[in-house]
């Protein structure tokens, strides 16, 4: 063919990819620390931090650790933690009455970081899984087949006034009980917590991707498997529109978040969600999906850098206003030294 053969085209979308200026000029994707939420993973004692062998780069921290790296990531322009206990085994029973104890490990540790970093966001988890020998997020009926909802909201509306006590920003009930929301904003207001936010995970699917969290909190050493089952309160994954409904219940009860978990997974679940609703959503890239990206890498497959970035940027095209993940003190190190 003609060196001199030439398109007549009036539209060259090229044009706009050419340089690096010109890509980033018509960027409509924009990624920043303050859209990232790091979850963290805290443990008894003044030790030194504890590996989690199925995430890489993921310890469970003492909390004058966890006040290190709060810090550390508050610096790097991220101003929200998730606060996960592993707790002591001998702490644990049937009912997750370790919960309800006013000196508990992830109390001491809100307060601990609040008064180190009082700009610093902090959401902790509302559910019994790692308060429970059986692992699961609240207690059994008495034949120990199911979880009992009911039950259950009761302790996790404690739960909650307890944490907002504690000076938490935002409660984050992850339990999927039906009407937990609406009954721990209730508790939080009769407590004259009305500020204390609410993050419902509205959407969480009863998802293969847990395990390495599940290692990372205890629940899955409790249990005896990483594989709990979890069908008949977390969502079918061949559901689609029970997550809506979900999320207008949770809405319709106060919640002042709504998220999607897991992230990656379920983009489709965003995109609608986000259609769908006014309020800000957050996606929770689990551990499952850092793990393999993780993996991947480590043999040589995948670039680690580009897929970490490719995969939050896709999330949050989707549709997320927040990102809980554990890339987050990496990425934000990334993004500032693409500003600078």
């Amino acid at each position: 063919m003609s060196s001199a053969f030439k398109l007549n085209l009036v539209h060259r979308p090229r044009r706009l990819r050419r340089t690096e200026a010109l890509r980033a000029l018509v960027e409509d994707t924009v990624l920043r620390p303050s859209d990232l939420v790091a979850p963290l993973f805290v443990v008894e004692g003044k030790g030194r931090p504890q590996p989690v062998a199925s995430m890489p780069g993921v310890s469970r921290l003492s909390i004058p650790g966890l006040v290190a790296e709060c810090r550390a990531l508050h610096r790097l322009g991220i101003l929200a933690v998730a606060l996960f206990p592993n707790l002591d085994p001998r702490l644990k029973d049937g009912d997750g009455t370790a919960a309800l104890r006013e000196d508990a490990l992830v109390l001491r540790a809100v307060r601990a970081v609040k008064k180190a970093i009082p700009g610093m966001i902090v959401m902790t988890d509302i559910a019994l899984d790692p308060y429970t020998v059986h692992g699961h997020d609240g207690v059994l009926t008495p034949d120990g087949r199911d979880v009992d909802n009911d039950r259950t909201v009761e302790i996790l509306a404690r739960m909650a006034v307890l944490h907002a006590g504690a000076g938490v920003d935002l409660v984050a009930p992850s339990d999927m009980m039906d009407g937990r929301v609406g009954a721990i904003r209730r508790a939080l207001d009769a407590a004259g917590r009305e500020d204390t936010a609410i993050m419902a995970y509205s959407a969480k699917y009863a998802s293969a991707y847990y395990g390495p969290f599940r290692d990372a909190v205890g629940s899955a050493a409790a249990a005896g498997t990483r594989s709990l089952d979890k069908r008949t309160y977390q969502l079918n994954p061949a559901n689609r529109r029970e997550a809506f409904t979900e999320a207008r219940l949770d809405e319709a009860e106060g919640a002042d978040i709504v998220m999607v978990k897991p992230a990656g997974p379920y983009l489709d679940i965003i995109r609608g969600l986000r259609q769908a609703t006014r309020k800000p959503i957050a996606a929770y890239q689990v551990s499952g999906e850092y793990a393999q990206i993780h993996a991947a890498a480590r043999l040589g497959w995948l670039d680690l850098a580009a897929c970490r970035r490719e995969s939050l940027v896709g999330i949050k095209r989707a549709g997320a206003d927040i990102i809980l993940t554990y890339f987050a003190r990496e990425m934000a190190a990334e993004l500032g030294a693409r500003r600078r």
